[in-house]
Protein backbone atom coordinates (compact mmCIF):
# COMPACT_ATOMS: atom_id res chain seq x y z
CA UNK A 1 0.00 0.00 0.00
CA UNK A 2 2.85 1.88 0.85
CA UNK A 3 4.63 1.83 -2.79
CA UNK A 4 0.76 2.71 -4.51
CA UNK A 5 0.51 5.30 -1.70
CA UNK A 6 4.10 6.63 -3.05
CA UNK A 7 3.13 6.35 -6.94
CA UNK A 8 0.41 8.77 -6.34
CA UNK A 9 2.69 11.34 -5.09
CA UNK A 10 5.82 10.92 -7.68
CA UNK A 11 4.99 14.29 -9.47
CA UNK A 12 7.05 13.17 -12.23
CA UNK A 13 4.51 9.79 -12.96
CA UNK A 14 1.76 11.55 -11.94
CA UNK A 15 2.32 13.90 -15.11
CA UNK A 16 3.16 10.61 -17.50
CA UNK A 17 -0.06 9.17 -16.24
CA UNK A 18 -2.00 12.23 -17.72
CA UNK A 19 -0.55 12.42 -20.64
CA UNK A 20 -1.15 8.93 -21.46
CA UNK A 21 -4.78 9.16 -20.46
CA UNK A 22 -5.52 12.38 -22.31
CA UNK A 23 -3.68 11.28 -25.59
CA UNK A 24 -4.88 8.26 -27.18
CA UNK A 25 -1.38 8.42 -29.84
CA UNK A 26 0.88 8.62 -26.99
CA UNK A 27 4.34 7.37 -27.79
CA UNK A 28 6.07 4.95 -24.87
CA UNK A 29 9.33 6.57 -24.18
CA UNK A 30 10.20 3.99 -22.11
CA UNK A 31 9.19 0.67 -20.10
CA UNK A 32 7.95 2.55 -17.24
CA UNK A 33 5.30 4.56 -19.52
CA UNK A 34 4.02 1.02 -21.14
CA UNK A 35 4.06 -0.30 -17.62
CA UNK A 36 1.64 2.89 -16.18
CA UNK A 37 -0.56 2.35 -19.17
CA UNK A 38 -0.89 -1.63 -18.70
CA UNK A 39 -1.83 -0.02 -14.97
CA UNK A 40 -4.19 2.20 -16.92
CA UNK A 41 -5.77 -0.38 -18.68
CA UNK A 42 -4.31 0.22 -21.65
CA UNK A 43 -3.67 -2.71 -24.44
CA UNK A 44 -2.89 -2.82 -28.07
CA UNK A 45 -4.68 -5.55 -30.27
CA UNK A 46 -2.40 -6.20 -32.35
CA UNK A 47 -5.12 -7.92 -35.14
CA UNK A 48 -6.94 -4.56 -35.27
CA UNK A 49 -4.24 -2.14 -34.30
CA UNK A 50 -4.00 0.58 -36.53
CA UNK A 51 -0.55 1.99 -37.59
CA UNK A 52 -0.66 4.72 -35.46
CA UNK A 53 -1.58 2.44 -32.10
CA UNK A 54 1.50 0.47 -33.11
CA UNK A 55 4.06 3.87 -33.55
CA UNK A 56 3.04 4.27 -30.00
CA UNK A 57 5.42 1.38 -29.24
CA UNK A 58 9.55 2.66 -28.93
CA UNK A 59 11.99 1.54 -31.52
CA UNK A 60 8.94 0.54 -33.94
CA UNK A 61 8.98 2.34 -37.36
CA UNK A 62 6.31 3.74 -39.58
CA UNK A 63 7.46 1.68 -42.10
CA UNK A 64 6.86 -1.86 -39.62
CA UNK A 65 4.17 -0.77 -38.59
CA UNK A 66 2.72 -0.30 -42.07
CA UNK A 67 4.00 -3.51 -43.31
CA UNK A 68 2.48 -5.38 -40.21
CA UNK A 69 -1.02 -3.76 -40.98
CA UNK A 70 -1.05 -4.47 -44.21
CA UNK A 71 -0.13 -8.15 -43.76
CA UNK A 72 -3.25 -8.51 -41.95
CA UNK A 73 -5.60 -6.52 -43.91
CA UNK A 74 -4.24 -9.37 -46.39
CA UNK A 75 -5.45 -11.69 -44.02
CA UNK A 76 -2.08 -13.04 -42.29
CA UNK A 77 -2.93 -13.98 -38.80
CA UNK A 78 -0.37 -12.83 -36.36
CA UNK A 79 -1.65 -14.43 -33.28
CA UNK A 80 1.41 -14.39 -31.05
CA UNK A 81 4.13 -12.17 -29.73
CA UNK A 82 6.69 -14.34 -32.10
CA UNK A 83 4.38 -14.10 -34.63
CA UNK A 84 5.06 -10.24 -34.87
CA UNK A 85 8.80 -10.49 -34.22
CA UNK A 86 8.60 -13.10 -37.49
CA UNK A 87 6.56 -10.42 -39.47
CA UNK A 88 8.42 -7.61 -38.39
CA UNK A 89 11.82 -9.46 -39.07
CA UNK A 90 13.35 -8.44 -35.63
CA UNK A 91 14.68 -10.49 -32.79
CA UNK A 92 11.86 -11.83 -29.81
CA UNK A 93 13.82 -10.20 -27.41
CA UNK A 94 13.11 -6.23 -28.87
CA UNK A 95 9.23 -7.33 -28.33
CA UNK A 96 9.43 -9.33 -25.41
CA UNK A 97 9.33 -6.45 -22.98
CA UNK A 98 5.79 -4.90 -24.72
CA UNK A 99 4.39 -8.29 -23.78
CA UNK A 100 2.24 -6.66 -21.48
CA UNK A 101 1.10 -4.41 -23.66
CA UNK A 102 0.16 -6.07 -26.69
CA UNK A 103 -2.81 -8.42 -27.06
CA UNK A 104 -3.29 -10.99 -29.75
CA UNK A 105 -6.40 -12.56 -30.85
CA UNK A 106 -8.34 -14.29 -33.69
CA UNK A 107 -11.20 -13.75 -35.11
CA UNK A 108 -12.87 -16.30 -36.89
CA UNK A 109 -13.29 -14.64 -40.76
CA UNK A 110 -16.71 -16.65 -40.88
CA UNK A 111 -17.78 -15.20 -37.88
CA UNK A 112 -20.95 -12.87 -38.35
CA UNK A 113 -19.56 -10.12 -36.14
CA UNK A 114 -16.62 -10.20 -38.16
CA UNK A 115 -16.26 -8.39 -41.54
CA UNK A 116 -13.45 -8.29 -43.70
CA UNK A 117 -12.87 -4.71 -45.00
CA UNK A 118 -12.90 -3.58 -48.49
CA UNK A 119 -9.89 -1.84 -49.63
CA UNK A 120 -11.85 0.95 -51.56
CA UNK A 121 -9.08 1.75 -54.48
CA UNK A 122 -9.01 -1.75 -55.75
CA UNK A 123 -12.73 -2.90 -55.21
CA UNK A 124 -14.74 -3.65 -58.33
CA UNK A 125 -18.86 -2.70 -58.08
CA UNK A 126 -19.76 -5.69 -57.09
CA UNK A 127 -17.22 -5.63 -54.19
CA UNK A 128 -18.83 -2.02 -52.93
CA UNK A 129 -22.62 -4.05 -53.36
CA UNK A 130 -22.01 -5.92 -49.84
CA UNK A 131 -21.98 -2.46 -47.81
CA UNK A 132 -25.27 -1.99 -46.13
CA UNK A 133 -27.26 1.23 -46.29
CA UNK A 134 -25.51 3.11 -49.22
CA UNK A 135 -27.05 3.45 -53.00
CA UNK A 136 -25.50 2.33 -55.88
CA UNK A 137 -25.50 5.71 -57.32
CA UNK A 138 -22.82 6.23 -54.49
CA UNK A 139 -21.30 2.95 -55.12
CA UNK A 140 -21.04 3.65 -58.75
CA UNK A 141 -19.24 7.75 -58.13
CA UNK A 142 -16.77 5.93 -55.68
CA UNK A 143 -15.47 3.95 -59.01
CA UNK A 144 -16.10 6.67 -61.60
CA UNK A 145 -14.03 9.04 -59.38
CA UNK A 146 -11.53 6.85 -58.25
CA UNK A 147 -10.88 5.92 -62.31
CA UNK A 148 -10.72 9.68 -63.21
CA UNK A 149 -8.73 11.32 -60.29
CA UNK A 150 -6.98 8.18 -58.86
CA UNK A 151 -6.82 6.17 -55.36
CA UNK A 152 -8.81 7.91 -52.20
CA UNK A 153 -5.88 8.57 -49.28
CA UNK A 154 -8.41 8.22 -46.29
CA UNK A 155 -11.81 8.77 -45.24
CA UNK A 156 -11.59 12.69 -45.33
CA UNK A 157 -10.21 12.60 -49.04
CA UNK A 158 -13.21 10.44 -50.08
CA UNK A 159 -15.37 13.08 -48.08
CA UNK A 160 -14.36 15.82 -49.70
CA UNK A 161 -13.76 14.35 -53.43
CA UNK A 162 -17.41 12.81 -53.31
CA UNK A 163 -18.76 15.59 -51.26
CA UNK A 164 -20.31 12.90 -49.01
CA UNK A 165 -22.02 13.79 -45.51
CA UNK A 166 -21.35 12.44 -42.54
CA UNK A 167 -23.91 9.76 -42.19
CA UNK A 168 -22.52 8.01 -45.05
CA UNK A 169 -19.36 8.37 -43.94
CA UNK A 170 -20.32 6.59 -40.57
CA UNK A 171 -21.54 4.17 -42.69
CA UNK A 172 -18.96 3.31 -45.15
CA UNK A 173 -15.84 3.22 -42.50
CA UNK A 174 -16.49 0.25 -40.96
CA UNK A 175 -16.74 -1.51 -44.16
CA UNK A 176 -13.70 0.05 -46.35
CA UNK A 177 -9.62 0.27 -46.17
CA UNK A 178 -7.45 2.38 -48.11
Amino acid sequence: MFSSFSKQLNPRKRKIRQQIENDPYYRFQSLEEIAIAVELGIKIDVTHATIDDLLRLPGISIHQARNLVELIQTGVEILSIEDMAASLNIPLSRLKPFASILAFSYYDPESLVTFKKININTAALEDLGIVPNISEEIKQEIISDRQEKGKYKNLVDLQKRLQLNGIIISELMHYISF
